[in-house]
């Protein structure tokens, strides 16, 4: 199989660390705002109008009929009537931007956020939605972004992976490691798995308590003789990225055992800030420990960290899909999101490492300005909210908006596409150009498609 890599380049790395710019031409080098991303997903659909959109019409038409014109298109009901937020609203920061009192901390950081309101997504089904958010296709089988900037950029640092993934405790959004996937990609681009609190947090880093009588010099020696066996084994099969992968994934891992367990050690945090992350309560104290280990690994070198927010679907809800009750099912998940996410922003900044971090908090599609019985919304692909912080981004602003409802999206409609251009523009990329040639398409994060907005750089 032929790659191709045609892209702007602002730092060393690619490749294998090896930096590329040697052989771009001039006039492809653009100057990067940013050099890593956090993305913090929450999983189910997030609902923008009990969050970041303020619409005082739904709020005026509580109670009364839904019915903007035209059929409603729902996932598994019927349009109930309109159904005002449970949480009150306040215009927060300088901006002056309304936001729920279901997420007061971030409301303390509107000033370094841009908003974009007039989200829309592709599909109404979980599954292919957070594909979409992920990887710019609804389909499996593509790389996700983070695979796609470490395959751009390359690495920061030597001694920890290029892209890492924090699950929420309670287990995977629907679709699992398909989220983090490499696709097409070289293998090695796919996420490496971090679950923090568990005992063992990275798979088979270390060998088993059973398995005392390995020595390190031992391990050491196993490892040179499998790296041999693996070599002598791809010879003869060129063109596979898995084996590739494979012999990097053992190289990283000896240098994981010595780097990993330092990152992974919260205990040298100070007391404020773990209190600022939320750990000393039971309800943020695990979108806290990731957020903390997020700010972590980015600080020491990671190039892209994802971090979830809800697993899959089950009962009592454990993610954002607030089918029964919006109330009590985002008052809980709000309630773990807002603080460590504020805290982040608020961390990375005081740290001098805002400037160049892009925070992307983002969900695979809305939620319904009507009500799912008398308590719940169903799901909502024409609108939904996402927002960007730090890294060039023009904070205290809002790009879009929705109609009087947040039914659908009104003025700037914005697919996933604009969002991705957006980022990889920060970090010196230009997405057109950012490019995989596979089964004899050349392939792209953004598609087909995809601009760069803008108004949300500052």
């Amino acid at each position: 199989m032929i790659t191709r890599r045609r892209f702007l380049w602002q730092s060393g790395g690619g490749l294998g660390g090896i930096a590329l710019s040697t052989i771009l031409h001039a006039d492809d080098v653009k100057p990067a705002k940013a050099k890593r991303v956090v993305q913090l997903f929450m999983s189910g659909a997030a609902s923008q109008c009990d969050t970041f959109d303020y619409k005082p019409e739904l709020i005026r038409r509580d109670g009364q009929p839904f019915d903007p014109g035209g059929k409603v298109e729902l996932f598994q009901s019927s349009p109930g009537a309109c159904m005002a937020s449970p949480w009150g609203w306040k215009r927060r920061g300088r901006s002056g931007k309304w936001m729920s009192d279901l997420v007061p901390q971030l409301g303390g950081c509107v000033d370094d956020i841009a908003f974009i309101p007039s989200m829309v997504s592709k599909s109404n089904v979980h599954g292919p939605a957070t594909f979409m958010q992920n990887t710019g296709f609804v389909l499996p089988g593509f790389p996700s972004m983070g695979a796609w900037v470490g395959y751009g950029l390359g690495r920061l640092c030597d001694n920890l992976p290029t892209f890492v993934v924090l699950p929420d405790p309670r287990g995977f959004a629907p679709n699992g490691p398909g989220n983090w996937s490499a696709g097409f990609l070289p293998a090695a681009q796919q996420g490496t798995l971090i679950q923090a609190g568990r005992k063992s947090p990275i798979f088979d880093l270390f060998p088993p308590e059973s398995a005392s009588f390995v020595t390190p010099a031992g391990e050491a020696e196993g490892r040179a003789l499998l790296d041999s066996m693996n070599r002598e084994h791809r010879a003869g099969r060129e063109g596979d990225s898995r084996l590739d992968a494979r012999i990097a994934s053992y190289e990283l891992a000896a240098k994981l055992q010595l780097s990993a367990p330092e990152v992974l050690d919260l205990s040298g945090e100070s007391e404020e800030t773990r209190k600022l992350y939320g750990l000393d309560q039971k309800v943020t104290e695990d979108f806290g420990r990731n957020c903390l280990l997020a700010r972590r690994l980015l600080e020491r070198g990671v190039r892209f960290v994802q971090v979830w927010s809800g697993a899959d679907n089950g009962f009592p809800r454990r993610n954002w899909d607030s089918h029964e009750d919006i109330r009590k099912d985002h008052g809980e998940m709000g309630a773990s999101m807002d603080r460590p996410a504020a805290a982040l922003i608020v961390d990375l900044k005081r740290r001098g490492l805002l400037d160049d971090t892009i925070v992307y908090w983002t969900t695979e599609f809305g939620r319904m300005p009507c009500s799912q019985g008398s308590r719940g919304r169903d799901h909502n692909p024409f609108t939904f909210t996402s927002w960007l912080a730090g890294g060039g981004v023009k904070g205290g602003t809002t790009y879009g908006e929705s109609d009087e409802w947040s039914y659908k999206a009104a003025v700037n409609p914005t697919y996933c596409y604009d969002l991705h251009a957006t980022v990889l523009h920060l970090l010196g990329i230009d997405h057109a150009k950012l490019v995989f040639r596979h089964n004899g398409i050349d392939r792209r994060l953004t598609d087909v498609h995809g601009k760069v907005i803008p108004e949300l750089l500052a």
